[in-house]
């Protein structure tokens, strides 16, 4: 939320989300939210960018920095937590950090769903959770349960084309259009080929798919690229450059590229700062020298809207004498 935003249209958000919450889910603040996606991803005109984002303060630095949405990366929240992306983090503590960064923006979150933590009926389960904490969108990538991050090893099975359809019906026909659904397809970076990420693809688009995600792990964008152009948008293609990272941007646009995901790049941020202040403290034993060089308290405070809170304690708490008595 905007540093500059009145107390009074923070206050008619507030009661908006509390009154949504009281019925028992959000389902108007998770549409609202899948409407903004899906402007953003079935935009013919503009190629929009989704940030990573794993907790609710890189939500909030994302919203300051410009971006229009977030990417709730499954690497990184794992990381985050301290797990390895291969579903150890369960599904419950996914929703929970990602209603952490729901509350923290006023950005649409799309969701690393990995492979929807198991069969279609734990896939359905999770989008509905996701639903009621205020996600915009899911993507289900074509693999098993347990899934293994992409860049990891050699071993990545992929999940039937007909019981992954499975999947994506069933989340569809949970959810509908209250979020939006990406089928992340992973026949590239398993080795399948072209004509295998197609007939996914295809498939995928049958069951109810909203887009189409194609990953790769190649450092080149040719096949990204050439899926593009024979897959010719049937539906709003996103990628994910983070091995291909030296392609520019114009590629993108020119083969109707619909989103690009920076999918871990606050996450490895925050380690190497983390890495270099940890080192240089126990190494100068003191913290004169890095002072100037980390977020002031002053930005942290600005960050969680800590002047919000004292406008609304002159609102709401009781004006006190020295005393102790309130005044009349």
């Amino acid at each position: 939320m905007q540093m500059g935003r009145s107390l009074k249209e923070f206050d008619m958000q507030t009661q908006k989300k509390q009154s949504v919450a009281a019925n028992g889910h959000h389902h108007h603040v998770a549409s609202g939210a899948a409407d903004k996606l899906r402007s953003q991803i079935s935009s013919n005109h503009e190629l929009s960018f989704l940030m990573e984002a794993h907790d609710g303060l890189s939500g909030a630095i994302a919203e300051r920095a410009g971006f229009k949405g977030l990417w709730a990366s499954g690497l990184s929240i794992s990381c985050s937590l301290g797990y390895r992306d291969a579903n150890e983090a369960s599904w419950t503590q996914l929703v929970d950090v990602v209603e952490r960064m729901v509350d923290s923006t006023d950005l649409p979150v799309l969701v690393d769903g990995d492979s929807g933590f198991g069969n279609f009926n734990n896939a359905r389960l999770l989008a509905r959770k996701l639903q009621q904490r205020g996600a915009a969108g899911v993507a289900l990538e074509d693999k098993g349960f347990p899934k293994m991050n992409s860049f990891v090893g050699d071993r990545h099975p992929l999940a039937d084309t007909g019981e992954f359809s499975g999947r994506l019906r069933a989340v569809k026909d949970a959810v509908g259009d209250d979020l939006v659904l990406v089928a992340r397809i992973e026949a590239l970076i398993a080795g399948h080929g072209m004509d295998e990420a197609l007939a996914r693809a295809h498939a995928y688009a049958e069951a109810g798919a909203d887009a189409i995600l194609i990953h790769s792990r190649k450092s080149a964008a040719d096949e990204i690229l050439g899926f593009a152009a024979a897959w010719q948008n049937r539906l709003p293609v996103v990628i994910v450059p983070t091995k291909y990272y030296r392609t520019p941007v114009s590629a993108y646009r020119e083969a109707g590229i619909s989103t690009v995901i920076w999918a871990n790049h606050s996450m490895r941020a925050a380690i190497a700062g983390m890495r270099e202040i940890c080192g240089r403290i126990i190494a100068e034993e003191s913290i004169a020298g890095i002072e100037g060089e980390v977020a002031t308290l002053d930005e942290v405070f600005g960050l969680l809207r800590y002047g919000e809170l004292a406008a609304a304690e002159e609102r709401y708490l009781p004006q006190h004498h020295g005393n102790g008595h309130a005044k009349a």
